[in-house]
C-alpha cells in the first residue's frame, strides 16, 4: 500500500512545486508594468534632481530581468523572472554569441518560438562583459552606460539611439512566452532616457 501511494504523491508533490515556482515568477514580474512619462517630471525645477529621477524611472527597464538576463555578471546567462541560470548551460563565448558548437543561434531563431518556450531575435547574443548589469546598483550602471569604454564606443546620442531604436533591446517589450515584458514601451523608455541626458546625464 504504502508503495502504490507513493508514485502519485511524488506526482503531486512535483505539480505543486511547479505552480508554485510559475507563481512566484509571476509576483516578482508584478507592479512593474508601467513607466511614467518623460514629462511627469518638468514640474521638478532642480536640473539634476529631475535629471536623477529621470533614470530612477529608466532603472525600472534596466534593472529588470529581461535586461538583466542578457547582462550576467559571469559567462552564463540567466533566464526567467527569478534569473535562474540558464537551461542547458551555456556561456558567452569570445564574442558574446556562445561557444563553438554551442552558439546562441542553435537554439535562438529570427524570432520568438511560443511552443517550445525559446525566444529569438536575429542577432540574440550577450551584451559584452564590460556591460555587466547583474548586482549592480543603479549608480554603477548609470556610470557603465555612459563610459564610451564599457558601452560599445557609443557617445550619447549613440546611447539613446541604441535604447530608443535597437530592435534587440526592443525585444524586452515583446518576450513572448508568457514572459513578463519591461514596463511600459520602448518608446517611452528612449523618452527617459533623451530627457535624462538632455538635464545632464547625473547617476545617482
Amino acid at each position: 500500500m504504502r508503495l502504490r501511494f507513493s508514485i502519485p504523491l511524488a506526482i503531486a508533490s512535483t505539480v505543486c512545486a511547479i505552480t508554485l515556482a510559475a507563481t512566484l515568477e509571476q509576483s516578482v514580474g508584478q507592479g512593474r508594468a508601467q513607466l511614467r512619462a518623460a514629462s511627469s517630471f518638468d514640474s521638478i525645477k532642480d536640473k539634476r534632481a529631475r535629471s536623477l529621477a529621470l533614470f530612477q524611472e529608466a532603472s525600472k527597464v534596466l534593472q529588470h530581468p529581461r535586461c538583466v538576463n542578457c547582462h550576467p555578471a559571469s559567462d552564463r546567462p540567466t533566464q526567467t523572472d527569478l534569473m535562474r541560470p540558464h537551461q542547458p548551460l551555456v556561456v558567452r563565448g569570445a564574442d558574446g554569441h556562445g561557444a563553438p558548437g554551442m552558439a546562441c543561434a542553435t537554439c535562438h531563431h529570427e524570432g520568438n518560438f511560443d511552443p517550445a518556450g525559446v525566444p529569438g531575435h536575429p542577432e540574440w547574443h550577450l551584451a559584452p562583459l564590460s556591460m555587466a548589469w547583474q548586482g549592480k546598483s543603479r549608480s554603477q550602471i548609470c556610470q557603465q552606460i555612459k563610459d564610451p569604454k564599457r558601452n560599445g564606443n557609443r557617445d550619447m546620442a549613440a546611447l539613446i539611439h541604441h535604447m530608443s531604436e535597437d530592435s534587440l533591446v526592443g525585444w524586452a517589450w515583446n518576450p513572448g512566452g508568457g514572459r513578463t515584458p519591461a514596463p511600459g514601451t520602448q518608446t517611452q523608455f528612449g523618452e527617459l532616457i533623451k530627457a535624462w541626458a538632455a538635464t545632464g546625464g547625473f547617476c545617482p
